[in-house]
C-alpha cells in the first residue's frame, strides 16, 4: 500500500494577530495569513494550485485563489466538523500533493469569533437530528456537552478539578512567554481559577477557550521539492482521521463507552502507519477548547491507560521539562481558539527550533484536532 510517510512537508506558516476584535474582514484575514505563509516558504501566489479548509469556513477557495494571486488550481477540499478538521486539512493536501494532483497546497482557517455571532444562538434554522436529542434537555453549547463527558470522567475514575487546573495552567504557562498570544504576560493562579464563574459546571471560565478573531496558514510541498525552500521542512509523517462506529457529536450518546471518542480510532490509524509510538513524542500539540479534552485526549493516543488521563496531568508533566510539553504557544486556552489551527503552527515552530517555548531538541510532534468530534491528527516530524 502506498505511504504518506515523510512524503510532504510543511514549508511555510504565516498568521495574522490575534484578538478579540479585529478590523479586517474573515476574507482579508485568510489572504493576510496565505501570503505570509508563501513568503515565508519562499514560494511565489502564482505556484499555488491546491487548497484545503473547513466546511465552517466562511471565506472559500474561488476568492481566496482569485484575491492571493493563484495559478490554475487541481485540487480543492474541504473537511468538516469544525475543529476535528484542522489537521484533515493538510493530510488531503498530503494526499493530493504525494499521488501527483497537485505540488503546492495551502490550508487555513479565518476565523472572527470573537466578534462574531454564536452559531448555536440562531434559533430559525431547524435543528440537526442529534441535536434534537440534546438541546432540548439544555445541553445548548458546546461546553454543556463536554461538561457531561468531564462529569462523567470524575465519576469513573476520580478525576479532579486540580486536574484541569493543570491543563490550564500548563497552557498559560506558555502564552506568558509568546508575545503572540492573547494572555500574554497575564498569569493564572489556582486561586483565580477555583473561584472564578462556572460556565457548564464542573467547567469554570478557565476551561474555556478564548474568543478569537484571527487566521493562519500553511503551505505543504513534495518532499523533494521542500530540500529548495526557504525554511527547514517539517515533514508529515503520518496522518488519520476517527470517526467511530455509531458516534453522536460532543456527548457520544449512543455508544457502549462514551469516553473512548474519536481519538481512540484516530490514534489507531495514526500509529499504525508510523515509525515510532506516544513514548518517541518530544511534544505535543492538543486539541484544547476545553480542558477536559486533554485527559481525554492522552488517554486517546496512548500516553496513559484508560482513567489515568487526569494523573497524568500531575507533576508539571505538561510544562516544559515535563513528561510531555503540551500546547507551547498556549493553545485555544491561552494563545487562540482558531479551530485548532494555531496547535499546527506550533508544532512547525517546535521541529524548526523557533518555538517562544522551545522543547530543547525536539524531533517529533504529535498535533491533534478535536476530541469530541469526527477528529483528525498529525504526526510531525524533523529532518
Amino acid at each position: 500500500m502506498a505511504s504518506l510517510k515523510d512524503a510532504t512537508a510543511i514549508v511555510g506558516i504565516g498568521q495574522t494577530p490575534f484578538a478579540k476584535q479585529l478590523q479586517a474582514s474573515e476574507k482579508e484575514l485568510a489572504c493576510r495569513a496565505i501570503v505570509a505563509a508563501l513568503d515565508d516558504a519562499g514560494i511565489a501566489p502564482s505556484e499555488v494550485d491546491a487548497f484545503a479548509s473547513y466546511t465552517m469556513e466562511e471565506t472559500d477557495e474561488v476568492e481566496v485563489a482569485k484575491a492571493v494571486g493563484a495559478g490554475d488550481v487541481t485540487f480543492f477540499s474541504k473537511v468538516g466538523y469544525g475543529g476535528g478538521g484542522s489537521c484533515a486539512t493538510v493530510g488531503h493536501l498530503a494526499s493530493a500533493i504525494a499521488t501527483g494532483q497537485a505540488s503546492v497546497g495551502i490550508a487555513w482557517r479565518s476565523r472572527k469569533r470573537g466578534s462574531g455571532p454564536r452559531p448555536w444562538k440562531n434559533t430559525t434554522v431547524q435543528l440537526p437530528t442529534p441535536a434534537q436529542w440534546t438541546r432540548p434537555f439544555g445541553l445548548l453549547r458546546p461546553a454543556d456537552e463536554i461538561a457531561m463527558l468531564a462529569r462523567r470522567h470524575m465519576h469513573e475514575y476520580g478525576t479532579t478539578r486540580d486536574h484541569l487546573f493543570n491543563v490550564a495552567l500548563a497552557c498559560r504557562n506558555r502564552a506568558n512567554q509568546n508575545p503572540a498570544a492573547m494572555m500574554y504576560e497575564r498569569p493564572l493562579t489556582r486561586d483565580m481559577y477555583m473561584t472564578s464563574r462556572w460556565i457548564s459546571e464542573p467547567l469554570c471560565l478557565f476551561d474555556n477557550c478564548l474568543e478569537t478573531d484571527g487566521a493562519l496558514a500553511c503551505v505543504i510541498v513534495s518532499a523533494e521539492r521542500a530540500r529548495d525552500c526557504r525554511q527547514k521542512p517539517v515533514y508529515v509523517h503520518s496522518v488519520a482521521q476517527g470517526l467511530p462506529a455509531q458516534h453522536h457529536g460532543m456527548v457520544n450518546y449512543w455508544t457502549d463507552d462514551p469516553l473512548s471518542g474519536p481519538a481512540w480510532t484516530a490514534a489507531r490509524h495514526l500509529w499504525k502507519q508510523a515509525d515510532f509510538g506516544p513514548q518517541d513524542v518530544d511534544v505535543a500539540q492538543i486539541y484544547d477548547a476545553f480542558t477536559p479534552l486533554i485527559p481525554l485526549s492522552l488517554e486517546g493516543y496512548g500516553f496513559c491507560d484508560r482513567g489515568e488521563g487526569g494523573a497524568f496531568t500531575e507533576g508539571g508533566a505538561l510544562e516544559s521539562g515535563g513528561r510531555l510539553p503540551i500546547n507551547t504557544g498556549g493553545g485555544g486556552l491561552s494563545e487562540a481558539y482558531v479551530h485548532g489551527f494555531n496547535l499546527i503552527n506550533e508544532g512547525v515552530k517546535q521541529l524548526r527550533g523557533t518555538s517562544t517555548a522551545q522543547v530543547p531538541n525536539a524531533t517529533t510532534c504529535l498535533v491533534t484536532a478535536g476530541e469530541g468530534v469526527p477528529t483528525s491528527a498529525l504526526l510531525l516530524r524533523a529532518p
